[in-house]
């Protein structure tokens, strides 16, 4: 499955970017959703769902990371 996402042109330093793009993600949803709903529950449910993405993302960048190290040998 790396090895496809990485024949597809995707690279560590994406997935990486993705990790620290859905941390403040993370943050903006919980931020909006607390404004909308005035719920603070329901505010942090949204910001745990996007938070739950970014450990995903850096374990793809590793990897991803081990791929390429691996394919340059």
């Amino acid at each position: 499955m790396i090895s496809t996402i990485q024949n597809l042109g995707v690279r560590s330093e994406h997935a990486y970017a993705a990790g620290f793009a859905s941390i403040g993600l993370s943050v903006l949803s919980w931020t909006v959703s607390l404004g909308k709903s005035k719920s603070k529950p329901q505010a942090d449910r949204w910001g745990l769902f996007v938070g739950e993405w970014t450990p995903t993302f850096f374990a793809i960048g590793v990897a991803l990371k081990l791929e390429e190290t691996s394919s340059k040998k």
